[in-house]
């Protein structure tokens, strides 16, 4: 199924002239790699099934392999990263498991390989869509989403100055954070999935299903509302609006903009219209995968040490201010995005209880609170802007609504700890 989902990708990336997910990450057996870390902490997951010196062997030869690709880069002067060397080790993993294991190591070295493969495929989906979305809806409803802001006070707009006012190191922090989202999953899974070599197995949920499954199902909400962001739609369209010197004098995108109103000044509430918009620019804000994902993060981190805690909740405050700081997503797109990830991660879980009728009840809650979002962005988005202190209360209440169901539904999912009666001592006969 996932084979097919990725050639059905690839034949609509080709019909638009561009290489598609399989050919993407085909080149990067040889050719400079998009992202380094990506492929470094997809090898990581692959190594949960390897002994230790198993995994000290294959991260050595991933080394070893990289350090020629870096300086024959650097000889003829070409883009200066890392990565081809841990493509080469989960591929050669790949190998051996088909002619040197057998049976359940064969299964498990193939399980393990895959997931570590799938991480990387995925983060090529996700661009093979974004071009889709960008190519196929000529028009943007940001003017709707914007207008539906206003009931949550333009907090785009508000966090964008507050990002402004923290400098270099502030906003430098906030795009690492931003950019290395999946790194920090990785991290996660890899202490989910930390006994998996003694195992033998890998758990039944985890991170890294979640990640993917939000990755799969996003986008297609983007081809049902597509929408730029608030930097795209009411700023310059720079990507790193905070260094203009990297841009020319106008960037491309702002020539599509309604107006240059971002971060300083909130758009007036006006009757909403779809605009039409360029065909590079990604239709990926509703919902906000970043925030879907650093939410799975932050849910799957509750489980771990106190440090592990303590990430999972600054990725979260950290991504969340990324997103809105850097004009990638309004406000509406925050709630969507939390109730989104809550109603996939009850979802996969309810799965494999074997479908749970709480967690049934608890998923279609879910659902239907995310249709009823968008659905009120795009047909009461003037009544939203016009009666704030009622929309705003309520949207907020509708995201604590699914909040307080998730934990409410995954609290009676947990094992209880059985009451151990102590036995009471048998009465010694007295001594005469």
């Amino acid at each position: 199924m996932t084979l097919g989902f990725l050639i059905a990708l690839e034949i609509a990336a080709r019909h638009y002239g561009l290489p598609g997910p399989i050919t993407n990450q085909a080149q990067e057996v040889i050719f400079a790699p998009a992202s380094g870390p990506l492929l470094y902490a997809g090898m990581a997951l692959m190594m949960v099934v390897l002994t230790w010196r198993q995994r000290f062997i294959a991260l050595g030869a991933a080394v070893c392999i990289d350090i020629p690709f870096f300086l024959g880069r650097w000889a003829v002067d070409s883009k200066m990263t890392f990565g081809n060397g841990a493509l080469w080790v989960m591929l050669g993993c790949a190998v051996i498991a088909v002619v040197r294991r057998t049976g359940r190591e064969r299964a498990l070295l193939l399980k393990g390989v895959g997931l570590g493969l799938l991480l990387v495929a995925g983060r090529k989906t996700g661009d093979a869509w974004l071009l889709i979305t960008a190519k196929t809806r000529p028009t943007v409803l940001d003017q709707y989403v914007a207008t539906a802001d206003h009931a949550l006070g333009n907090p785009s707009w508000v966090v964008g100055r507050l990002v402004a006012t923290t400098g270099p190191n502030g906003i430098r922090l906030l795009d690492f954070v931003y950019v290395q989202l999946a790194v920090a999953a990785v991290v996660v899974a890899l202490y989910q999935l930390r006994r998996v070599s003694v195992e033998r197995r890998f758990p039944r949920h985890h991170l890294v299903r979640t990640f993917l499954v939000i990755g799969l199902l996003g986008p297609a909400i983007y081809m049902i509302f597509p929408v730029v962001g608030p930097i795209f739609a009411y700023g310059t369209g720079s990507e790193h609006w905070t260094e203009p010197d990297l841009w020319p004098s106008t960037p491309p995108t702002a020539h599509w903009a309604v107006a240059n109103l971002w971060p300083d000044t909130p758009p007036s509430i006006n009757t909403p219209q779809a605009i039409p918009f360029d065909e590079v620019t990604p239709r990926n804000c509703m919902p906000s995968l970043h925030t879907a994902w650093a939410t799975a993060i932050f849910i799957h981190s509750r489980k771990g040490p106190r440090i592990l805690r303590f990430a999972g909740a600054f990725w979260l405050i950290a991504t969340l201010g990324a997103t809105l700081g850097f004009g990638y997503h309004y406000g509406v797109d925050i709630v969507a995005g939390v109730v989104f990830t809550l109603t996939v991660e009850a979802g996969l879980r309810t799965l494999d209880r074997g479908w749970d009728r709480s967690g049934i009840r608890f998923t279609a809650y879910g659902a239907t609170v995310f249709a009823a979002l968008l659905l009120s962005y795009r047909f009461l988005p003037m009544e939203m802007a016009r009666h704030p202190w009622l929309f705003g209360p309520l949207l907020i209440l509708a995201m604590s609504s699914v909040i307080y169901g998730y934990v409410r539904t995954t609290r009676m999912w947990e094992p209880k700890a059985a009451l151990v009666r102590q036995r009471e001592p048998e009465s010694q006969p007295e001594l005469v």
